[in-house]
C-alpha cells in the first residue's frame, strides 16, 4: 500500500520553481498529488502529447498539457518579498485552530 505524503501547499497558492529547466518562473497551484509527492502548477512543465487519429481529431494532433512538478521543486511566494519561503504552522492558543505561516517573514499565509 501507497502512503500519502503531507503537502502543505494548497490549490490556489502561488509558487516558484526552484531548480530545473524552469527556475524562477511563477505560477498558481492547479491539483494536488499527495500519493506521487507531486503538485500541477499552471504554465510549469509542459509537453506536448501526440494524439492518434479517432472521431474528435479526424487529422490526429498535437496536444500541450500541464504534467505534475515534485513538491521538493517548488516554495510558496511570499508577497512582501517577492521570494519562495517555507510553510511553517502556527496554533492558536485560544481555540486551537491551525494557520499558515510563511517561515521567512512570520506573517499569516491568506
Amino acid at each position: 500500500m501507497q502512503s500519502l505524503f503531507k503537502i502543505k501547499l494548497k490549490k490556489g497558492d502561488n509558487v516558484i520553481v526552484l531548480s530545473g529547466r524552469q527556475k524562477g518562473k511563477v505560477g498558481k497551484v492547479l491539483a494536488l498529488h499527495p500519493k506521487e509527492n507531486k503538485v500541477t502548477v499552471e504554465g510549469i512543465n509542459i509537453v506536448k502529447k501526440h494524439i492518434k487519429a479517432n472521431n474528435i481529431y479526424p487529422q490526429g494532433t498535437i496536444k500541450e498539457i500541464t504534467k505534475p512538478i515534485w513538491v521538493s521543486k517548488v516554495a510558496i511566494v511570499d508577497p512582501s518579498v517577492k521570494k519562495g519561503s517555507r510553510i511553517g504552522i502556527k496554533v492558536n492558543e485560544k481555540d486551537g485552530s491551525k494557520t499558515r505561516i510563511f517561515k521567512a517573514s512570520g506573517k499569516e499565509i491568506k
